[in-house]
């Protein structure tokens, strides 16, 4: 598959990349610095300019010809929420415009766990959450995308476990290497499509939990 990965520069970004490298995937790397460019050609994949703030006929270009879309960006802990709502919503909804201009179908987004319960939102984090609810729901309800929400937990650092619990109910962990495999998994599993997916680490193999999600 070519594969476009939005925030391929982020924490699990360079994970997704690698992954889908590594299984023959064609890959193509959304970066916002030339400099990190040099690091995804040594990985194999094809590094692109990629700029959130633009258009969406404008982001649409890179698209074209691309089997699938990732959304991993995210505007980070130490921006203001201002950047939050301009990276988090209105930039996940620019690609998803963008994504549907350009004629691909397949779109994957990493949101957060509890994103499409209120109550449970975290006090601190709520212009956050904000911006991941309206953009899940706009994914869900005015696209024909064939899309995947995926919500995991609480990221952590720690080495990837290759399993998990999916929609649990309670909150939980779950490794960055770890989303990057369910993510990469989604992918190939067309039983995913229109789905959203809670997942934190647990007991059931990766590759068994996107067949049962």
């Amino acid at each position: 598959m070519k594969i476009f990965v939005i925030g391929a520069h982020g924490q699990i970004g360079k994970k997704i990349v690698s992954k889908l490298v590594a299984q023959g995937d064609q890959v193509y790397a959304g970066i916002r610095q030339p400099e990190q460019a040099e690091a995804f050609e040594d990985a194999g994949a094809q590094p692109v300019q990629f700029n959130l703030m633009a258009q969406p006929k404008d982001l649409a270009l890179a698209f074209n010809g691309m089997d699938a879309i990732v959304f991993a960006a995210g505007s980070g802990g130490q921006t203001g929420y201002d950047m939050t709502l301009m990276i988090d919503l209105d930039g996940a909804v620019k690609s998803m415009q963008a994504a549907e201009i350009a004629g691909v179908k397949r779109y994957v987004i990493i949101s957060a766990e509890f994103t499409p319960d209120r109550s449970r939102w975290p006090r601190a984090l709520q212009p956050y959450y904000v911006a991941k609810y309206y953009a899940d729901e706009w994914l869900k309800t005015r696209t024909q995308l064939d899309y995947t929400i995926l919500q995991p937990g609480t990221l952590i650092n720690d080495a990837g476990t290759g399993k998990v619990t999916v929609n649990p109910d309670v909150g939980g962990e779950i490794t960055r290497d770890d989303v990057a495999t369910f993510t990469v998994q989604t992918l190939h599993t067309p039983a995913t499509v229109g789905k959203t997916i809670a997942l934190i680490n647990g007991d059931t193999p990766i590759s068994k939990a996107v067949q049962q999600a």
